[in-house]
């Protein structure tokens, strides 16, 4: 294994709760509790979860657009999280984003040009005319007619959007992108061809994603290894055809039985329908955070908050059923299969 471009050690980012007239801090909102994980060169992990689980809110303090509360964020070898603005400035071409919603992240008053061409007027000394020819390179490179250059942004349709959001992202010759859910605001005809742009610009440019989707099924088209999120942690990291072929953890388990099975050779997964809400990140659960939801809880569960730990060869969970003494703690509730696992 190379060195990792991205790692993350035990991010946290907590939002503080205020409340009366005098502001009184009475708490956290807990978005993202210690996340952990590694990106090789060239790799694309995908983070999935349910809305709300903190997904965005890692991108984003992963780039510093939200100012993580604790933890380590390493790129190329640099703490992000203990850079100077100035220092932090210099190293933005290295990481881009591409946004969720294409209409929102794109100015309505710039023209398509000036909008590929701000990240290079803003961090290189390329003249006009340099800036320009990079802009036309950009826009082959994403599928855009060179003749829509001088178009606003409400001339396009959504998909031709995310495609100047990409070709922006791709202005500076970064190696790590964040793919925030970019396809959830597209037409199902157009997630394909977005996806399909976004690995064949991996292959010619040699990027790093971490793309984050609520959509297994693409997850499962574009993803080397995928982290599964519950409420601001990872329940389950693993290579991608293991968790899809048989998913650890049971929120994993329960989020992949909802996925529709397109080969119709394959016995179809039995639909897990989860009982009760999604705890406040206000107030999460005291021992593991999927406890109040689980269907095989068991007393460990609820007092001792499980740590994300390999239970295989490149597979980590974050689950008492596959602690070494998980048969030992009166798990009289844990399904005999699940314990063989545990300790295989």
């Amino acid at each position: 294994m190379t060195e990792p471009l991205v790692r993350v050690d035990d991010l946290k980012m907590h939002f503080p709760i205020y409340t009366g007239v005098f502001r009184r801090h009475t708490g956290d909102v807990k978005a993202v509790d210690g996340v952990s994980f590694s990106i090789q060169p060239g790799e694309t992990l995908g983070l999935v979860g349910e809305s709300g689980c903190g997904k965005s809110t890692v991108g984003r303090a992963l780039l510093r657009l939200y100012e993580p509360t604790a933890g380590r964020v390493v790129i190329e070898g640099e703490d992000i999280a203990t850079l100077d603005p100035e220092a932090l400035r210099r190293k933005r071409p290295t990481m881009q984003m591409v946004f969720q919603d294409p209409q929102a992240s794109l100015n309505p008053r710039m023209t398509l040009s000036a909008i590929i061409a701000e990240p290079m007027v803003e961090h290189t000394s390329l003249t006009a005319e340099e800036r320009q020819a990079r802009v036309f390179e950009l826009m082959d490179a994403v599928g855009l007619n060179r003749r829509f250059a001088n178009r606003y942004p409400h001339e396009f349709s959504g998909g031709q959007r995310q495609r100047i959001g990409i070709a922006r992202a791709l202005a500076l010759n970064p190696k790590f992108i964040i793919c925030d859910e970019p396809i959830a605001a597209l037409d199902v005809s157009i997630q394909a061809q977005v996806v399909n742009l976004l690995e064949d610009l991996q292959d010619k440019l040699g990027l790093t994603y971490l793309f984050i989707s609520h959509d297994l099924s693409m997850v499962r088209h574009i993803a080397d290894r995928v982290a599964v999120m519950y409420l601001g942690r990872i329940a389950e990291l693993s290579p991608r055809d293991a968790l899809y072929a048989q998913p650890l953890h049971p929120y994993a388990e329960a989020l992949l039985s909802a996925v529709n099975e397109p080969d119709p050779n394959r016995a179809r997964r039995e639909r897990i329908i989860l009982k009760g809400d999604v705890p406040s990140p206000a107030n999460p659960p005291k021992g593991c955070s999927f406890c109040t939801r689980c269907p095989k809880v068991f007393a460990r569960c609820r007092v001792e908050r499980p740590e994300l730990a390999e239970v295989q060869p490149g597979r980590f969970v974050a689950c008492h059923l596959y602690t070494p003494d998980a048969g030992q703690t009166g798990a009289s509730g844990v399904p005999e299969h699940n314990q063989q696992g545990a300790s295989s």
